[in-house]
């Protein structure tokens, strides 16, 4: 963004809904100038019709023979309930996608998080959907074909040996506080209660099918210093694991019960697995996507002192963070570790629908394009209920030798495979 460009952002920010009519207004004046020139630093290899989703987990198998992907029969508008997608794997071999194998259906899913589809381990893949009007997760094992259900929905997966975790919330208290990211199904989120004792983010064993609460929303709230009745609902969002496991990372949001809702309030939470302790991190009531490396370092999104920024918070010492590249990486962005001091990170469209792909080194802060490419119009997102943007998400494969990434530049949705 440019000066002018990241001054109206922190005005706005704060408030979705103005932010995406100031963006709509703005970029319109643009769309009467000729297409912006795509560039991309290897040629990519491209299939329509397809997309993944989020950015914090990798579609690739552990050998990089399958890449993950979900197949929408319809486009252009949120999906009603019971309207379910494809969910498959593309052959992978040397940045070339194969065939597409489908093997199920979702019915529990939206544009940005997908429905979940993740790998648990080298032969088997989770993903959310629902039965008899109920959400759940299924698990699909490639080797043996077998297939077994999980009586909830999930958000991220963690695996260890025998050790099969994965976080679960409210996907229906989502869908109330954040349009667009949830599900519509109802899943008892207590959307009538501001900070209900009883949900929060949850611990799934996928083993034993075993749910635990782990830190409770009436918690979060106390720990905040926030009343439970102070007229906002509260909820949580955007969970990972750390790479060993240790933590667990969320985003902690509330926004106001009455009024306009669409003002949202942020901390990026941690919570130790070792020790129980909940951490907030130093992120000034601001974040929106983040990653971990292998260093128990998490790169985040944030506003710091008015400024957008991608910030390295180290579990060691979360007070001594670093903002990596503010002079090009002044903007919200989608992180994926290449390693544990190179990662790529994405932009939003800009005035021209041009969205760019980065590569930025932690250690010496250089930043290098890698890819700069064209959203169009009809991709945008409408307005606040009406999620149907395509943002880029890039995620990168177990090798670091390539990145995914979803896009629109063809004029239809697709996943996009580029050699890095």
């Amino acid at each position: 963004m440019n000066k002018i460009e990241s001054a109206v952002y922190g005005l706005v920010r704060k408030n979705p809904a103005v932010k995406q009519f100031v963006r709509n207004c703005y970029q319109s004046v643009f769309d009467l100038l000729p297409k912006g020139k795509e560039y991309f630093r290897a040629l990519p290899d491209i299939k329509e019709g397809f997309f993944f989703g989020f950015h914090d987990v990798t579609p690739w198998s552990g050998d990089e023979t399958k890449l993950l992907a979900c197949h929408n029969e319809f486009d252009l508008r949120m999906p009603n309930r019971d309207e379910g997608l494809h969910v498959g794997y593309f052959d992978f071999n040397e940045g070339k996608m194969g065939e597409y194998h489908k093997l199920d259906r979702s019915y529990a899913w939206n544009y940005h998080k997908g429905c979940r589809l993740q790998w648990v381990d080298n032969n088997s893949l989770i993903f959310n959907t629902s039965q008899d009007g109920r959400v759940c997760s299924k698990i699909i094992d490639l080797s043996t074909g077998s297939r077994s259900a999980v009586p909830y929905c999930i958000d991220a997966v963690y695996c260890d040996g025998d050790a099969k975790l994965a976080t679960s919330f409210s996907y229906e208290r989502l869908e109330r506080c954040m349009p667009g990211y949830g599900y519509p199904y109802e899943d008892n989120g207590m959307t009538d209660i501001d900070a209900p004792k009883d949900t929060g983010l949850f611990l799934i064993d996928l083993c034993t099918m075993e749910r635990t609460l782990a830190v409770s929303l009436k918690d979060l709230a106390e720990c905040s210093a926030q009343s439970v009745n102070d007229g906002f609902i509260h909820f949580v969002t955007h969970s990972e694991f750390s790479k060993n496991g240790r933590y667990i990372s969320f985003l902690y949001r509330r926004v106001p019960r009455n009024g306009n809702y669409m003002k949202r309030w942020t901390r990026i939470m941690v919570l130790d697995r070792m020790t129980n302790e909940l951490i907030t991190l130093p992120s000034q009531e601001s974040g929106s996507h983040y990653v971990w490396n292998n260093a128990d370092q998490l790169l985040a999104s944030c506003i710091i002192d008015g400024k957008s920024c991608h910030v390295l918070f180290d579990m060691d010492n979360i007070d001594n963070y670093k903002i990596i590249a503010s002079d090009v990486l002044n903007s919200d962005g989608h992180q994926s570790f290449v390693s544990d001091t190179l990662f790529v990170t994405d932009t939003y469209p800009d005035r021209r629908r041009m969205s760019c792909l980065y590569s930025a080194d932690i250690t010496s802060g250089n930043t290098e394009l890698i890819a700069k490419i064209y959203s169009p119009k009809r991709f945008q997102t409408k307005d606040f209920k009406c999620h149907i943007a395509c943002d880029l998400h890039p995620r990168i494969s177990p090798s670091g030798r390539f990145v995914s990434f979803d896009s629109p530049s063809t004029g239809k949705r697709g996943i996009y495979v580029m050699k890095i």
